[in-house]
């Protein structure tokens, strides 16, 4: 039986090739970062926990609310930014002095590590989590455990 960070990076997995769709979440039609981190939620635990409201290209800039971040930290579980485990969500920052608005997961660990992400332009991709993506990181999380409802049982 998988761990259930195994889990989350095999489910995010599916979504690669998904293009590029600015605030859509469906396998294979379109996607972009949050709607993939939504759209493995879906997968591991059913109905998303809240509510995505419509958001622009720059939202959150104008005003420098951390949106995302605060929305990560109603529902997922925060973790130490070294602390790195397959299938942690990231949360980027993607200028200095700029809101955090970049997600992704992390497909591999150790010494040639990955991410999982979706980001205009491109399709979902794994990447490597080379040196630039990784002087972005500002936040590391996991998806709950006590909420899954499909794990293992995907045939």
């Amino acid at each position: 039986m998988a761990t259930y960070g195994e889990a989350v990076v095999a489910e995010a997995r599916r979504w690669i090739g998904t293009p590029y769709v600015h605030q859509a979440s469906c396998l294979g039609g379109g996607t972009d970062c949050l709607g993939l981190i939504r759209g493995v939620w879906r997968g591991l635990n059913g109905a998303e926990p809240e509510v995505v409201p419509a958001y622009t290209n720059d939202w959150s800039e104008a005003h420098g609310n951390e949106v995302l971040w605060q929305a990560a930290m109603r529902n997922l579980v925060a973790k130490g930014l070294e602390d790195e485990t397959c299938g942690d969500v990231l949360l980027f920052r993607m200028k200095a002095g700029a809101v955090a608005k970049h997600l992704g997961i992390v497909g591999e660990a150790g010494r040639e590590p990955t991410v999982i992400h979706a980001y205009c332009g491109h399709a979902v991709v794994e990447s490597p989590l080379s040196a630039p993506w990784r002087r972005r990181i500002v936040g590391r999380f996991a998806f709950p455990q006590d909420v899954q409802s499909t794990v293992g049982k995907r045939g």
